[in-house]
């Protein structure tokens, strides 16, 4: 770099080789057409002195004039041979000048080249380092995730075998409770046929008494028996069974006896009871459907599971003499019995609820493990979910180092362009350099060709 001082302001300024160079060649141009602007100048003045001279003095005095003007031309021609030659001499130095920047550059770009591809091949190298290491990270990762995928998935057969193998003992033990009940019924049934015919008895009994009994004290009587027979019977099977007169018409209506039982603090079982009967004098006879539609809303309201209506109302009718008889088509756990089967119904009840209660209990079991695998299924799903998560930021990671890299490529790409686009340029300013001529300074300044014509004319200046 050279440095130039302004003559006004003093400030001292830098500039490289090749507007040094030009500034140089403007310089020696401009004093070059200077110097031959004064010395043409100088000459026409002297002709147009001879001119006068001529006309005022002899032929002998012009003739030494022009002898000493042409004595003038030629050294006038051995001053522009020197110029030219100082000229060519600088213009010389000037294209070594420019041939030794240019070499130097040359040295600077390979150099700077080599650099940039070792720094690229340290770079390269680094993040093939980073690359290997996050191919390692994430090979253990994957293998870590099969194992782990492995054992979750070894655990998870292992508890639906066991789960298997729970519901096979459950349904072992519902086909020998089936069993069971089988056996129970048909021992119910026995003992109740017996039971039948000496209900039969009572119901002759019955019978012949109603004919003695006012209507208030048939239905009084009926539902004294049904007390006494639970109280004989079924208390001392069931000593804590809630068994009592529903005397709550809050309602408007109320029915003639609840019954409830509890195990472990738990109501299992709920009976709303009716009791119903009616002389054989009556002369509008009431039938069994005309009180089911009441004892359905009472059962509703006191929020019992069954209702059984204990009837002595149609006595001719075999349907209901010959059993219990199922009501739930037109009500829901609803149930028509003669008071002989009171005490046996109650037992079925009981003995079917506990059986349910059983299986309810079994089924919360089995439905709360399995609500355990479906955690642990929702957990696996979860760990592979967050898993997948993170091996996608990974990915992009990755993916995002390789960008960089791209990216750094592309830089030292146009560093390079533009180093190999310096050199053209100085390459195009020699060769207009060297291209310069006098023809082609004057070419679009017609005065200067003139004079430089003139010159040649004069003292040959070579074009």
């Amino acid at each position: 770099m050279k440095e130039l001082k302004c003559p006004n302001c003093g400030n001292v300024f830098q500039v490289d080789e090749a507007d040094y160079a030009s500034i140089v060649n403007q310089v020696k141009n401009a004093e070059f057409e200077a110097e031959l602007s004064r010395r043409i100048f100088e000459l026409d003045e002297r002709k147009k002195a001879e001119q006068e001279l001529m006309s005022a003095k002899a032929e002998q005095a012009f003739q030494n004039r022009l002898s000493q003007k042409e004595m003038e031309i030629t050294t006038k021609n051995a001053e522009i041979e020197r110029l030219k030659k100082e000229k060519e001499s600088e213009s010389t130095q000037l294209k070594s000048a420019l041939a030794t920047e240019i070499e130097r550059l040359k040295m600077q770009l390979q150099s700077i080249e080599t650099q940039k591809k070792n720094e690229l091949a340290v770079a390269i190298a680094e993040k093939n380092r980073e690359i290997d290491q996050l191919n390692a990270t994430i090979s253990q990762n994957n293998n870590q995730v099969q194992l782990a995928i492995m054992e979750e998935r070894n655990k998870a057969q292992q508890a639906v075998q066991a789960k298997d193998t729970e519901i096979l003992q459950l349904r072992n033990a519902v086909e020998l409770g089936k069993s069971e009940a089988k056996i129970h019924e048909d021992e119910l049934k026995k003992r109740h046929e017996e039971e039948l015919r000496m209900k039969q008895e009572l119901v002759d009994y019955y019978k012949d008494l109603k004919t003695k009994m006012s209507t208030k004290m048939v239905g009084e009587t009926l539902e004294q028996h049904c007390s006494i027979e639970f109280e004989q019977y079924i208390r001392p099977m069931m000593p804590n069974a809630y068994f009592e007169k529903d005397n709550d018409a809050a309602d408007g209506t109320k029915g003639d006896f609840i019954f409830r039982d509890f195990e472990d603090e738990v109501e299992y079982i709920s009976i709303m009871f009716e009791m119903k009967n009616e002389m054989d004098t009556t002369a509008t006879k009431h039938k069994n459907d005309d009180f089911l539609k009441k004892l359905d809303e009472d059962r509703k309201k006191k929020g019992c599971e069954f209702a059984v209506l204990v009837s002595l109302l149609e006595a001719d009718n075999d349907l209901y003499n010959n059993g219990i008889v199922n009501k739930s088509h037109l009500y829901p756990k609803m149930y028509v019995i003669r008071p002989q089967f009171f005490v046996p119904f109650i037992n079925l009840l009981v003995q079917a609820s506990k059986k349910s209660l059983e299986y309810k209990k079994q089924l919360a079991i089995a439905q709360s493990q399995s609500v355990d695998v479906t955690n642990f299924e929702a957990q696996l799903l979860d760990f592979q979910d967050k898993f997948g998560r993170n091996y996608r930021l990974a990915s992009e990671k990755f993916k995002s180092a390789i960008d960089e890299i791209d990216k750094s490529i592309q830089h030292l790409q146009k560093i390079k362009e533009a180093l190999i686009g310096s050199e053209n340029n100085l390459r195009l300013a020699n060769d207009k350099a060297e291209a310069l001529t006098i023809k082609k300074l004057t070419r679009d300044n017609p005065t200067m060709a003139a004079k430089f014509e003139d010159a040649r004319k004069n003292g040959g200046i070579l074009e």
